[in-house]
């Protein structure tokens, strides 16, 4: 029978000795979830799976540390959110939010959370949600979507809770005038 490492000593080993077994087993432990978790957030598969492939290589390479605070997952969540706007600023980002929230218009069966984002029932909110910048669409998403505290979102999102703060008023102010 086996013996179970923990995710902190599974780093441990990934980072001392690049153990490749603690870091396939890192890997199968949260993959799906970082996966599933990223594709909330970003509707194109390449991109989401992209993301989720250079996380755990910034784990591999030893380019991303984990100081032992908090848990494993929220640690590898906030490298591959950061990645996935990293992601997203860069060329035709608008295009692919563009086409993600397309498809979810023509899904025949919407979650609440799906119209509201595609703007079907709420005016343009799509539309005024592209226009935000990534920093301020992922403070929106911590806090309004993932339900959030203005404190877990700045750790999610790895800035001060007085950023997630002024992001999310300024968010905020940018989508009342753009839906006035």
């Amino acid at each position: 029978m086996s013996e179970t490492r923990s995710d902190g000593e599974l780093l441990r080993a990934i980072a001392a000795d690049g153990d490749r077994r603690a870091f396939e087993e890192l890997y199968r432990r949260f993959a799906p979830w970082l996966t599933a978790r990223l594709r909330g957030r970003c509707a194109d598969a390449g991109v989401v799976d992209d993301v989720v492939q250079e996380t755990f290589l910034a784990v591999w390479r030893g380019t991303a540390r984990y100081r032992q605070e908090g848990d494993v997952a929220g640690w590898l969540w906030r490298i591959g959110s950061r990645r996935l706007v990293d992601a997203l600023r860069g060329d035709g980002a608008r295009g692919r939010l563009r086409q993600a929230l397309a498809r979810l218009r023509h899904r025949d069966e919407a979650s609440a959370e799906e119209r509201v984002l595609a703007g079907v029932e709420h005016g343009d909110l799509a539309g005024a949600l592209i226009s935000l910048s990534p920093e301020l669409r992922a403070v929106l998403q911590a806090t309004v979507i993932d339900g959030l505290t203005t404190r877990e979102a700045a750790v999610l999102l790895g800035i001060p809770p007085g950023t997630v703060k002024t992001r999310a008023m300024r968010a905020r102010k940018q989508l009342r005038e753009a839906l006035a």
